[in-house]
């Protein structure tokens, strides 16, 4: 098996990494690590929970080195949670090589965002707050070496292309960039084209629409029982639990039932402030909650580790967003538990699902 060293890591970020207790790379660290390293443009589809952090994080620290001329490195990611989540992540790795990381999001004071912006090697951030800095002349881009976008699929899917075309405009010509996505077909095939230069496209393939790691159960739920129904196998279950519901008077509604019937849980939902989501986050992460019940649009960018189950609460619209949802669990080959609640009436269409997605032993 290739090891860090073999792909170029050099010896202070494999120590920093193997104090994490990370000794061996992912896959998509393998196949982009030594080519981003070399400072080639590069394209990788893979999907969440890969490894694909690092696999960005890693290149973006060896080849930067601390100075004067701030932010040297971009990173772009489409939510508030994962900017956190990545900045997190690279900074574990980048003091072992004395560089700063600074994250920057919407719904946190701007001022004070712009002035540690102003200070930090490498800057994560999502697009509408960093052209809110832009506009207010609050930081520059000139010194950018090494951009990346993380999940751009999503991010574009959010929206935000008209922000990203302009940041990707603004950085210097000059540059290695790297894009990281689900998916390189259609809109994002496009961006990454116009963007990149003669860049390594690398892929990690699936054999199958969804997790091959995870077990997967639909189960006959009447509406009014659904929340009895979770409450009997959260009782089942030891490990840390992401709740999807359809909106956020649900989430909230949802996550007070589970308190009374004895689970720790907590909502997380697009009407919550800053600091309340964050708040929310941190409990989960930490064990402290062991159900975080949540929006689709709350959990995108969501990449909190140990995650053993999903449940659908409220079944989502079509297959890709089950995929998606039940993504969450099962990461970095670990296993992982996707149960669906399906009532009476949506029986047939759990089964199309069922059989769509190779899952006919699924229904209970």
């Amino acid at each position: 098996m290739t090891t860090f060293t073999e792909l170029g890591v050099s010896a202070r970020v494999v120590r920093a990494l193997e104090h994490r207790g990370i000794t061996q790379p992912f896959e998509i660290q393998a196949l982009v690590i030594r080519d981003a390293i070399a400072g080639r443009d590069v394209l990788a589809k893979s999907r969440t929970g890969s490894g694909k952090t690092l696999g960005f994080g890693i290149p973006v620290v060896e080849r930067l080195e601390p100075g004067p001329k701030r932010p040297s490195a971009l990173i772009l990611v489409p939510t508030r949670e994962l900017a956190l989540q990545v900045a997190t992540e690279v900074e574990a790795i980048a003091t072992a090589r004395s560089l700063r990381v600074t994250a920057v999001y919407g719904g946190a004071g701007l001022q004070a965002q712009a002035r540690a912006a102003g200070r930090a090697d490498i800057l994560v951030a999502t697009p509408g707050r960093l052209q809110d800095l832009l506009d207010r002349r609050a930081i520059s881009l000139r010194s950018i070496q090494i951009l990346v976008l993380d999940e751009a699929d999503r991010m574009l899917d959010m929206g935000f292309q008209p922000q990203v075309d302009r940041i990707l405009r603004d950085a210097p010509q000059q540059r290695q960039t790297m894009l990281f996505s689900a998916t390189l077909d259609g809109v994002v095939g496009r961006l990454a084209r116009q963007y990149t230069k003669d860049p390594a496209t690398h892929e990690v393939h699936s054999s199958k629409p969804t997790v091959e790691e995870a077990d997967h159960r639909f189960v006959t739920a009447a509406k009014e029982a659904r929340a009895d129904v979770l409450a009997s196998l959260l009782r089942d279950e030891d490990g840390a639990t992401l709740v999807f519901v359809r909106t956020k008077r649900g989430a909230d509604r949802l996550a007070k039932r589970l308190t009374r019937a004895g689970h720790d849980a907590v909502a997380m939902h697009g009407d919550l402030s800053q600091g309340q989501r964050e708040r929310a986050l941190a409990k989960f992460s930490s064990g402290r909650a062991r159900v975080l019940v949540a929006t689709d649009v709350a959990a995108r960018g969501l990449d909190v580790d140990l995650i053993s189950h999903v449940v659908n609460f409220d079944p989502p619209h079509d297959g890709d967003t089950y995929v998606h949802r039940v993504g969450r669990t099962a990461r970095a080959g670990r296993s992982g538990l996707g149960t669906t609640l399906v009532m009476p009436d949506q029986a047939a269409e759990g089964a199309k699902w069922a059989g769509e997605l190779g899952l006919h032993d699924a229904l209970a």
